[in-house]
C-alpha cells in the first residue's frame, strides 16, 4: 500500500465552504490532514485556504 495525498484549494474561505469541502472529501474516502490559510496583508480574513487529505491505496491502484 502506498500513501495518497490530495490538496484542495479553496478560493472562498467561509465555514460552509471548508465543512462541504471536508464533508465531499471525507466521503470520497480521504482522511483530513490539515488546513492552511493565505493572509493578505491588507485583511484580516483568509484570501484562500488549502486543505489536506490523506488515503491509503492498495497495491496497483493509482489515484
Amino acid at each position: 500500500m502506498g500513501l495518497h495525498y490530495k490538496v484542495v484549494e479553496l478560493s472562498t474561505v467561509s465555514d460552509e465552504e471548508i465543512e462541504k469541502a471536508l464533508n465531499d472529501w471525507t466521503a470520497e474516502g480521504w482522511t483530513f490532514d490539515s488546513m492552511h490559510f493565505a493572509m493578505r496583508e491588507s485583511s484580516k480574513r483568509p484570501s484562500m485556504a488549502f486543505l489536506s487529505f490523506t488515503r491509503d491505496l492498495p497495491e496497483g491502484e493509482q489515484g
